[in-house]
Parts: C-alpha cells; structure tokens; sequence
C-alpha cells in the first residue's frame, strides 16, 4: 500500500478512517477537515448520528426535528455547523468548494425560520475532532487516515453513515475499492 502522506490535508479535505480502527470515536469515520496548520487541526466526523434532535438543544429552532451529528470528542457540549452552497452567513469560514463551516447563528435561526436556506444543506455537530501540533501528520504516516481529495456535497448529506465511509472510498478506485468491502471484524469473516 503506497504512503497516504505525499500530500499535506488542507481545509475541505476528507479524513477517511482506515477500516480497522478501533478508536470509537473515528470507527469507520469520516471527517471533514475545517483547518489545519502548524498548530493543529480542526473537523467534524460527517458520519456519527448522536441521538439528539436539533429542536431538543436549541430553544429557538424547537420547530426543527433535525438530525445532530457527532462533530468528535473534543467538547461535546458545543454546537457547530457546516452548510452547502453559496456563502449566506456572515462569519462563515469557507473549507472546500461551496462548503461553509459555521457563521453567524442568530441570522441561521432567522434563515431556517423564514424558510430561506435549504437546511437539508446545514449539517449540524455536537463536539468537534482535534489534534494538536503535529498529531494528525503522525497519525496518517500511521496510515491510520485515507486522505481523500473528494468535496462533501448533497449526495455525501443523504448517505447512510456506512454508505458515506463505503461510497467514497469506492470512488477513489483501485485499492481503496477493495477496502470499501473490507468487514468491521476480519475474525468474522
């Protein structure tokens, strides 16, 4: 298996969990990179439902039945957000081509409540993924990550959890297809 550092993450790429993982907070993750630089590196696991509703931690969207994601470990009494689309926030922070990480929350309640944005393109985290210094470069010469260059869209938001983890390594062809169907527990097999 080649090495998946030649290339450094930047924001907007995907951390993709090599299958046999372990760590229950990444097993068969994905994580959207939101920074990453010489201090550290910031994301949100894509694909971990929690078992809360939107309108059941925030009073002023109680209108909403949405799903919240597992951003990660770090800090799980936070809420965050990433979007699709053109920038509509004031404050977002863009992390790939059409992709926003959070922004000003007032004007999103404003927005979901009128109707205004699309909130089946908001995606919403409790917690977050973070490494320090140096941390996550270790890790992938660890081969503990796939770095994946493929941007989160529509599709990535309607994927099923496994069929997010499955789906994208299937596109990156060659070796990563056959990892896609590798099974959670190899014994088993």
């Amino acid at each position: 298996m080649e090495k998946k550092t030649e290339h450094t993450p930047v924001a907007g790429d995907l951390l993709i969990s090599e299958p046999f993982l372990q760590d229950q907070n990444f097993v068969r993750s994905v994580v959207l990179l939101c920074d990453h630089n010489e201090e550290g590196s910031f994301g949100f696991v894509m694909n971990k439902p929690s078992i809360l509703r939107l309108s059941e931690i925030v009073q002023s969207l109680d209108f909403l039945d949405k799903e919240v994601f597992v951003g990660g470990p770090v800090e799980q009494n936070t809420l965050h957000f990433v979007y699709l689309g053109e920038k509509q926030l004031e404050g977002s922070v863009s992390v790939g081509d059409q992709i926003w990480w959070g922004g000003d929350f007032d004007q999103l309640v404003e927005k979901l409540k009128l109707n205004q944005m699309d909130l089946d393109r908001v995606r919403f985290f409790i917690g977050y993924s973070g490494w320090g210094a140096g941390q996550l470069q270790d890790e992938m010469n660890e081969e503990t990550w796939i770095l994946c260059h493929e941007n989160i869209d529509e599709n990535s938001f309607e994927s099923t959890p496994e069929d997010l983890w499955k789906g994208l390594l299937k596109n990156m062809g060659g070796e990563f297809r056959l990892i896609a169907n590798y099974p959670r527990d190899p014994r088993l097999n």
